[in-house]
């Protein structure tokens, strides 16, 4: 898919935006790009020293994922100073679209203060859903990376079966785990015991869980709390996905002696190139879905 004369901004982020920014210059689109130190580009990349810059005549601006930490600041893992949103925002062009991960009521609310339309990446199920790829095999890489034993044949739990959840449990029973998976959602419980998982409700969590030797949290709340974590065996693992705050009561588990790894943009640590792609292909979807409104 190649569309004709659109400019393109890359502001912030992380690796992800710097092989996009590279993907999109080496297909012939014109792209600028402001927020990163240090950083080689590829030479048709136009690298800018202001804000106004690159903002302003783009037809498509493009924020990092997630987009803010505090919702007051873009996300920069390779600048210094601060970006604030506000500035960002002031010099995008009437009816051009910002688009970015995890748009908070917080960030919306800055950006209805101007005239161009907002499109969060990780609300699209294709981007959700091919995501959680790289989530999941960047969950194992670390799983193994911490634990002297092996996953398969170890007793493994995966709390929560939304996209993520669903993609890292099929990964972990093709490695031959002894796989739990737990939702309250009956269908999500029809759907795992369908799958030849077994099935565990969150009601019954606490009476089950010093059996695993690895736990997986997907859910975006408090799952493992202290009272819970007080019962993971000795030499278990927890891998936490979940976006912060995350899943678990991390002071709970350094006073437990528990290893409990926060595990967040994962895609962006372990394999860039595939998840700049995954972002790559949403980008031109949503464009073509808006057509000639752009």
């Amino acid at each position: 898919m190649k569309f004709q004369n659109i400019k393109f901004a890359v502001i912030g982020g992380d690796l992800r935006q710097i092989k996009l920014s590279n993907f999109l210059a080496r297909e012939g689109y014109e792209v600028r790009v402001f927020g990163f130190n240090g950083i080689d580009f590829e030479e048709n990349v136009i690298v800018s020293n202001t804000l106004p810059d690159v903002v302003f005549n783009a037809d498509i601006v493009i924020g990092p994922i997630p987009c803010s930490q505090e919702n007051v600041t873009l996300y920069t893992k390779y600048y210094e100073p601060s970006i604030l949103l506000e500035d960002v925002f002031k010099y995008i062009s009437k009816d051009k679209v910002f688009m970015a991960g995890r748009i908070t009521p917080e960030i919306q609310r800055i950006a209805n203060h101007y005239d161009f339309k907002v499109v969060d990446l990780l609300a699209r199920e294709e981007l959700a859903v091919l995501n959680a790829i790289p989530t999941a095999e960047g969950a194992i890489q670390y799983a193994m990376e911490n634990s002297d034993i092996t996953l398969h044949g170890s007793q493994c739990l995966v709390l929560g079966f939304g996209r993520c959840g669903k993609i890292l449990a099929h990964k972990l029973k093709g490695l031959d785990a002894q796989l739990t998976v737990e939702a309250r959602n009956p269908k999500d419980l029809a759907y795992i015991k369908s799958y030849g998982y077994r099935s565990l409700h969150l009601h019954d969590l606490k009476d089950n869980i010093a059996s695993f030797d690895f736990i997986f949290n997907t859910i975006p709340s408090l799952i493992l709390d202290r009272e819970r974590l007080k019962l993971v065996k000795k030499g278990c693992v927890i891998i936490d996905l979940a976006s912060k705050p995350g899943g678990v009561d991390y002071n709970a588990a350094r006073e437990l002696s528990i290893k409990a790894i926060s595990a967040l943009s994962l895609p962006g640590k372990v394999a860039p190139e595939s998840a700049a792609l995954i972002i790559r292909d949403t980008i031109f979807s949503v464009y073509s879905e808006m057509g000639v409104i752009l």
